[in-house]
């Protein structure tokens, strides 16, 4: 994920559509909400957690420039691959609750 300046973020779940969401409204403290990231600009997908956290593991070890190759082999543009996600979800579901997150 990105921000409008360029700030990339790598993180792993098992519920992209949900933790993107998160993300994008700010739900959790930190990196993400500290530096606005709100654009979802490459994903990969796994059949086990295991695997995921390996390549998580492997991405945050590259340098910035080999992170940029590998955003721009897919998507040159950086556009939000998560832009129509949310579009057609009554806002009634998006409640926090309704994610499965505390109520606070």
């Amino acid at each position: 994920m990105t921000n409008k300046s360029g700030t990339l973020y790598i993180g792993v779940t098992n519920n992209i559509k949900k933790r993107v969401w998160q993300h994008k409204s700010k739900l959790i403290d930190g990196f993400t909400k500290k530096y606005n990231i709100q654009h979802l600009i490459y994903f990969e997908t796994f059949d086990d957690i295991s695997s995921a956290i390996a390549r998580e593991k492997v991405l945050k070890g590259w340098l910035r420039k080999k992170k940029i190759e590998l955003i721009n082999s897919i998507n040159p543009e950086w556009n939000d691959l998560s832009q129509d996600w949310y579009d057609m979800i009554p806002d009634s579901l998006l409640r926090p609750d309704k994610l499965g997150l505390r109520s606070e």
